[in-house]
């Protein structure tokens, strides 16, 4: 397998293996603690590195892990006190966490190239096929076989508990009351999202993870509200664009997790604009379409009140000439009004739709 593939099989892997939980963080609405959490288990990767003396290791994703739901605890904490809101309460406990890590990598890594502030913030993922291991007589790339175990794991915990995780999203009270245990459910979720972080850490970096974490699902949310068809499509829309920003940086030299990232923006524009319900111009047209709908009423509301000619019509709802005749011509195509124009009377169906527009 060429270099390329690798680096675009390690960016679809991490893709995967964050959307997968993003899409709960995404409609629980707890963006903000997917990059919390990515920031502020860096003082759990440093202890287990301390540790172990390997970024590589399974005290790592331990440490990681742990530090992640030390996390969840201390925001929860602070804002159940009712003293300090949720998003106040994230915005205080991440950035004092993740400076304690940095501040350990600067004064006691000593420069270590396996741990370093570059490596956790932005990580390389063109250093992928260069980071193997022997497995079966064949050498693999770490990365992508790490960042594949973690997908793997992240897809068997969505499908044992799609049920849990479904039903605590939109009503953990319905949850708690049918023995499902919310709270439980949620630390889960949370402890995956900490291993996913860590595991991607040393491929594509902290600001990458965030990314694939929220972008995909977020976008995919936009075009779907059916949990089924927002999972796989979160996922087919990440890995996409890891091979979308591959192409991109191999064709002008760039940053490759950067043309990831920008790959990731434009998807989510064009979701943001073109879904089908949610999106601008989707919106647009509705506004649109009420606006004549109410428009159309007024007028037929008018009519059976006091008919008349149609300058009069025009002059006594203060309209322009154009916007009467083109809303008399909406009417009468759909059956509304009937009868020349200095005789206009609304049909029967037309005080139907009036009165259904006023109701």
């Amino acid at each position: 397998m060429s270099d390329g593939a690798i680096i675009v099989l390690t960016g679809a892997l991490a893709a995967v293996a964050c959307a997968l939980p993003g899409c709960w963080l995404v409609l629980r609405g707890m963006s903000l603690l997917g990059d919390a959490i990515s920031h502020a288990v860096l003082p759990g990767i440093v202890l287990a590195f301390f540790v172990s003396g390997s970024v590589a290791s399974l005290p790592v994703l331990i440490g990681a892990g742990a530090m992640g739901l030390f996390t969840v605890f201390l925001i929860e904490t602070l804002h159940r006190t009712r003293r300090v809101k949720e998003d106040a309460s994230i915005a205080v406990v991440f950035p004092a966490l993740f400076a304690i890590g940095v501040l350990l990598i600067a004064q006691y890594t000593h420069g270590q190239k396996d741990l370093d502030q570059d490596c956790v913030l932005y990580g390389e993922i063109a250093f992928a096929p260069l980071r193997t291991l022997a497995l079966g007589g064949f050498q693999v790339a770490r990365p992508t076989l790490v960042l594949g175990v973690v997908a793997l794991a992240n897809l068997l915990f969505v499908l044992l508990l799609y049920k849990e995780l479904k039903i605590s999203t939109f009503d953990s009270a319905l949850a708690a009351t049918v023995g499902l245990a919310p709270a439980l459910v949620h630390y889960l979720l949370m402890g995956i999202v900490s291993i996913t972080t860590v595991a991607s850490f040393e491929s594509i970096g902290a600001i990458l993870v965030v990314a694939f974490l929220i972008v995909p699902p977020a976008a995919a949310h936009l075009l779907t509200h059916r949990i089924s068809r927002m999972l796989p499509l979160a996922c087919f829309l990440g890995a996409g664009s890891a091979a979308a920003g591959y192409a991109v940086a191999s064709a002008v030299d760039a940053s490759i997790a950067g043309c990831m990232a920008g790959a990731m923006g434009v998807v989510f524009l064009f979701a943001w604009v073109f879904a089908p319900r949610d999106g601008l111009l989707s919106r647009l047209l509705s506004l649109r379409t009420m606006r004549e709908r109410v428009i159309g009423a007024l007028l037929v509301e008018r009519l059976l009140r006091a008919p008349a000619p149609l300058p009069r019509l025009a002059e006594g709802l203060a309209w322009a000439p154009q916007r009467l005749a083109r809303t008399l011509a909406l009417l009468r195509a759909r059956g509304f009004v009937e009868g020349p124009d200095a005789q206009l009377r609304p049909t029967h169906e037309g005080i139907a739709f009036a009165r259904s527009v006023a109701e």
